[in-house]
């Protein structure tokens, strides 16, 4: 990752909640330019346009996400595989409550990068998805590879859909949220596999 820089990051942060109101086709340099209390020359310092301002967005917080998930399962040694699947949904469900912003541009414009950004973005991804199908493998060994595929989009579907109708600020705070979130999904990937293999 980059060096850390806080005018960068600020930056970053405020033009994510500008793409997550207005949409990124709909929003110009200029827009982002009121938004961010910067000049367009000041933003041109940090990127060369408008989609390189989206990958910068997108790398940056799954980067983030992926670096903080491997670093609480690290944390937990031998835990059991469930334990190992709750840490990974309160990393990520605590995260994203506190980016609710990037939340919403990572799931809104995630096929509106081209090129090499977007096969970078998709690497990092890939590795965020392949680290959750391992340990719904090591909850569920027996279950097939297109199940355990289909149940890590599932969960995703689960968290990222927060977004739409989460407040942090509201009667559920982001713990107590994943935490509801692993016990109905672990409990219900459970009861589908016993049903399924006749347990």
């Amino acid at each position: 990752m980059r060096p850390y820089d806080e005018r960068l990051d600020h930056f970053l942060s405020r033009a994510a909640k500008v793409f997550a109101d207005q949409g990124y086709h709909s929003t110009t340099m200029r827009d982002l330019a009121a938004a961010t209390d910067m000049s367009l020359a000041g933003m041109y310092y940090y990127v060369r346009g408008k989609e390189e301002l989206l990958f910068r967005i997108q790398e940056r917080c799954f980067m983030r996400v992926l670096a903080g998930a491997e670093s609480a399962l690290a944390g937990l040694g031998d835990a059991d595989p469930s334990g190992r699947l709750q840490a990974f949904i309160r990393h990520h469900v605590t995260f994203f409550a506190a980016h609710m912003a990037e939340m919403k541009v990572l799931s809104h414009e995630a096929n509106s990068l081209t090129g090499e950004r977007q096969r970078k973005v998709d690497a990092i991804k890939r590795r965020y998805v392949d680290l959750l199908e391992g340990l719904l493998k090591d909850v569920a060994p027996d279950e097939s590879a297109v199940d355990r595929s289909a149940a890590t989009y599932t969960l995703f579907g689960m968290m990222n859909w927060i977004y739409n109708w989460y407040d942090p600020a509201g009667e559920i705070d982001p713990e107590r949220l994943a935490d509801l979130i692993a016990r109905t999904f672990i409990g219900g990937f459970a009861e589908a596999r016993s049903t399924v293999h006749g347990g």
